[in-house]
């Protein structure tokens, strides 16, 4: 089968002269992966994984948030607001990379991280949205600084009550997301307990598909090298199917049902 090709002219400089030269190379397209850390997490927690998805054929991303790393100094001001717009802007820029598919972008994002790339579902297309533990929080007090959060809210008595799409915005992006989704959560999360994982999974009602998988024994911040590891391999396992059947992937549906929510 021929592969379609693109020319790029060229100068080649050679004792003093320039020749004209014409670089021709396959087009391909890639899929792309954004990866958006944890609030006081940051993106080296994601790069190692991130060079593993690569080698599957991927352009990969992973960024600092605002209020992290080399702005830490931002810290207490960064609101929700601030770091949607900091993930948005970072979708645009591997959007726009030549060899990124555009249509094939996929979010990975870890607990503040997976709340805030399920949010940007419905401000960008995004084709897979894998989310690991992700957080839930209240809608109001938007535009505040996060580390405020939880002395505004009652985020433990929050996280452990039914939640609908209608009344928070990540649920509400998952009921409008028609992708595939990978949810991962630990089994011994006291940060992001299961009825916030059962939220968002029954909040997939239009997913192509809904993948739900749990870390035996684990935390909320897998400390442990041996659920690090078991993560990376589901990831990668998920992604390499949804790669692979880009147009209709196998992965299993597995809403949870309200009345299963304990």
């Amino acid at each position: 089968m021929r592969m379609p090709t693109r020319d790029e002219m060229l100068e080649i400089p050679v004792d003093g002269q320039v020749l004209a030269g014409t670089l021709i190379t396959p087009v391909t397209s890639l899929p792309g992966l954004l990866f958006v850390h944890g609030w006081g997490g940051s993106q080296q927690s994601y790069l190692a994984r991130a060079r593993e998805i690569a080698e599957m054929g991927c352009v990969c991303m992973t960024f600092d948030l605002r209020g992290h790393a080399r702005t830490d100094e931002q810290r207490d001001t960064a609101s929700r607001e601030h770091n949607l717009r900091d993930l948005v802007a970072a979708y645009d820029l591997l959007v726009k990379h030549p060899a990124v598919e555009p249509g094939a972008i996929g979010a990975v994002g870890s607990s503040y991280g997976g709340y805030l790339a399920a949010i940007m579902t419905s401000m960008r297309p995004v084709r897979w949205l894998a989310l690991r533990a992700p957080a839930l929080y209240e809608d109001h007090g938007w535009e505040s600084p996060k580390v405020q959060l939880n002395e505004k809210m009652d985020l433990n008595a929050y996280r452990r009550r039914l939640v609908s799409p209608e009344e928070n915005r990540a649920l509400g992006a998952c009921a409008a997301f028609r992708g595939d989704v990978l949810i991962v959560e630990s089994e011994n999360d006291d940060t992001v307990p299961h009825t916030v994982i059962a939220n968002y999974l029954a909040a997939c009602t239009q997913a192509r598909s809904v993948t739900s998988r749990m870390l035996e024994g684990a935390e909320h911040g897998l400390s442990d090298e041996q659920w690090q590891r078991a993560y990376g391999v589901i990831l990668a396992k998920w992604l390499a199917e949804m790669m692979a059947n880009p147009e209709g992937s196998r992965a299993e549906k597995a809403p949870v049902a309200p009345s299963l929510i304990r």
